[in-house]
C-alpha cells in the first residue's frame, strides 16, 4: 500500500475551505483544513504535508508573512499561494518569497486538481531520480538470489511468502558477506517494487557506522534548534521512506537507549522527531539485518529482549557459503559474466577442473563477498578463456603453498585420524597457534598460514581470538594429529 499525499489547506473563507477540502479528499489526498492562521507553523510541522495551500490575505497576517515564518523556523514545506488578486506583481512576489506556484480565485476545481497532481508528480519523479542516482544499475539488476541449494530455495520461498503477506517488518540474519543487503533489496522488490512504472524508495542506514546522536537524527529526523547543529528541520529515513523500505543494517550494534525508541516506533507505527512535540505516522516496511547472534546478545544484556521478539516475528537466515557448496560455482560463473560485461572483457567460459576443486575446498570466510572480489580480480588482471589454478589468490591456494622460510607445507605430513576430525577445530587450532608463534602479530601470523591479513583478521574476530598470542609456543610443539 502506497502512502497518500498529505495536503495542508489554510484559507479564511469557510466556503473555499469546505469545497476544496471535499474535492481533494475525493481525489484520495489526506487533507487538514483550517480557517484560522493561529499556530500555523506548528500545525504544518506536526502534519508534515507534501504540499501547503496558503491564502494570501488572512485575518491579522498575510500568506507572505506565514511563508516567511516557515522558512525562518526551518520548516521545509512546499507552498502554493491562493489569492483573489490576479495581478502579476502578487504572483511574482509569491514566487520570490518561496512559493512553488500561485492560484487565483475563483477557482476552477479541475484546474486546481491538475496543478496539484502535476506538482506532486514532479516531486515524486525528483525523489526517484535522487534514489536512482544513489543506487547503481548493477544493484538494481541484482535482485535475484543465485543458487540451487536447499538453503537458497528455502530463502526464496520464505521471501515470497513474506512479500505476499505484506508484512511490515523482517529480520535477516547471517555472517558478514553472505548477502543480507541483496536479500533485503530482493524482498523490497517483491513487496514494494515498481508498480505502474513507479519506484518505491529503499533507504539504508548502518546502525554501527554512525555516532549515536547521528543515528537517532538519521532515523527519526529533528526539528530546528533541537541541538547545536540543527539549523533547519530534517526528515528522518522513516519519513523519507514513506511507501518504501528502510534497511537497518547491523541492528545488533544499535545502542541500548536507541533500541527502546525504535521499539516504540515499530509498535505504534508513529515517530517523533528529536525536539518535536507531535507524532508523525509512518508507512514503510522495516528490514533489519545482523551478523550477531541476537539471542546471545540478549543473554549478555546487550540487546533488548522485547525488541528482539518484535523483530524476530518474521525472519530469514542466510547460510554461509561453506554450508552450501552447490551454490559456489553458479555464483562464480555469474560473477565471471557480470564482471566481463562491466569491464568490457572477453567472456571467460569457466574454470578448469583443478580450479574448481580448489574453490570447493576453500572455506570462504568472507562468504559470497569474498568470492565476488576474487572473481573480479581475476577478470581484471588475468587473461584466457578459462580460470586456472594459478589465477587464484594465495589464500585459496594456501593448503598447497609453502610460505618462505616456513619449512615443508603442513599438508605433506598430515594424516587423517581413523575417527576423523573437525575442520572447524583444526582451523581454530592452526590460527591460535600461528598467533602465539607470531607473538600476537596478525600480519606475521597471516604469513605463517599463507592467508591475507584481512582474511585472518576476519577469522580472528569470528573465533574470538583477539587476545591470542600472549604465551609462547614450545620449540618442540606439534599439532595433535602429527604426534
Amino acid at each position: 500500500m502506497t502512502s497518500k499525499a498529505r495536503i495542508f489547506l489554510l484559507d479564511d473563507e469557510d466556503l473555499v475551505v469546505s469545497v476544496l477540502a471535499r474535492a481533494l479528499r475525493a481525489e484520495g489526498y489526506e487533507v487538514q483544513a483550517r480557517t484560522d492562521p493561529a499556530g500555523f507553523v506548528d500545525a504544518v510541522r506536526a502534519f508534515a504535508p507534501d504540499l501547503v495551500l496558503l491564502d494570501l490575505k488572512l485575518p491579522g497576517t498575510s500568506g507572505f508573512d506565514l511563508l516567511g515564518e516557515l522558512g525562518e523556523q526551518g520548516v521545509g514545506a512546499q507552498v502554493i499561494m491562493l489569492s483573489s488578486d490576479a495581478s502579476a506583481e502578487s504572483a511574482v512576489r509569491a514566487m520570490k518569497v518561496g512559493a512553488v506556484d500561485y492560484l487565483t480565485k475563483p477557482f476552477d476545481l479541475e484546474e486546481v486538481k491538475l496543478v496539484i497532481a502535476s506538482f506532486l508528480e514532479k516531486g515524486r519523479l525528483r525523489r526517484e531520480v535522487e534514489y536512482l542516482r544513489k543506487v547503481s544499475g548493477a544493484e538494481l539488476a541484482e535482485r535475484e538470489i543465485i543458487g540451487t541449494s536447499p538453503a537458497v530455495q528455502a530463502l526464496r520461498d520464505g521471501a515470497e511468502k513474506l512479500a505476499r503477506a505484506s508484512v511490515q517488518m523482517v529480520l535477516i540474519t547471517g555472517e558478514n558477506g553472505t548477502g543480507k543487503e541483496l536479500v533485503a533489496r530482493h524482498l523490497h522488490h517483491l513487496m514494494r517494487g515498481p508498480s505502474n512504472g513507479r519506484l518505491s524508495p529503499f533507504i539504508g542506514i548502518n546502525c554501527a557506522a554512525l555516532p549515536e546522536h547521528l543515528v537517532e537524527s538519521e532515523l527519526f529526523g529533528h526539528e530546528k534548534g533541537a541541538f547545536t547543529d540543527a539549523r533547519t528541520e530534517k526528515k528522518g529515513v522513516f519519513e523519507l521512506a514513506a511507501g518504501g523500505t528502510i534497511l537497518l543494517d547491523e541492528i545488533g550494534d544499535m545502542k541500548w537507549n536507541l533500541q527502546a525508541k525504535l521499539l516504540r516506533v515499530l509498535e505504534e507505527r508513529t515517530l517523533r522527531r528529536i525536539g518535536g512535540r507531535h507524532d508523525i505516522p509512518i508507512d514503510a516496511t522495516v528490514i533489519a539485518t545482523t551478523n550477531r547472534d541476537l539471542e546471545e546478545a540478549v543473554r549478555a544484556g546487550e540487546f533488548r529482549i522485547d525488541l528482539y521478539y518484535r523483530l524476530a516475528t518474521f525472519s530469514l537466515h542466510l547460510a554461509p557459503l561453506r554450508e552450501r557448496a552447490e551454490d559456489l560455482l553458479p555464483l562464480a560463473s555469474y560473477f565471471l559474466a557480470s564482471f566481463a560485461t562491466k569491464y568490457g572483457r572477453r567472456p571467460v567460459t569457466g574454470f578448469t577442473a583443478e580450479a574448481e576443486r580448489l574453490l570447493r575446498e576453500y572455506r570462504w570466510p568472507g562468504n559470497v563477498r569474498e568470492l565476488r572480489n576474487v572473481v573480479e580480480r581475476i577478470v581484471v588482471l588475468e587473461s584466457g578463456d578459462l580460470v586456472r589454478a594459478e589465477h587464484l589468490p594465495k589464500e585459496v591456494l594456501r593448503l598447497q603453498a609453502t610460505p618462505t622460510g616456513a619449512g615443508p607445507a603442513l599438508t605433506s605430513g598430515l594424516i587423517l585420524p581413523e575417527e576423523g576430525l573437525s575442520l572447524d577445530d583444526l582451523e581454530r587450532t592452526l590460527i591460535e597457534q600461528a598467533l602465539v608463534r607470531a607473538g600476537g602479530n596478525k600480519a606475521q601470523a597471516a604469513k605463517l598460514l599463507g592467508m591475507t591479513y584481512d582474511s585472518l583478521r576476519y577469522q580472528v574476530k569470528k573465533l574470538g581470538l583477539e587476545h591470542a598470542g600472549q604465551a609462547s609456543v614450545p620449540p618442540d610443539w606439534q599439532p595433535v594429529w602429527l604426534r
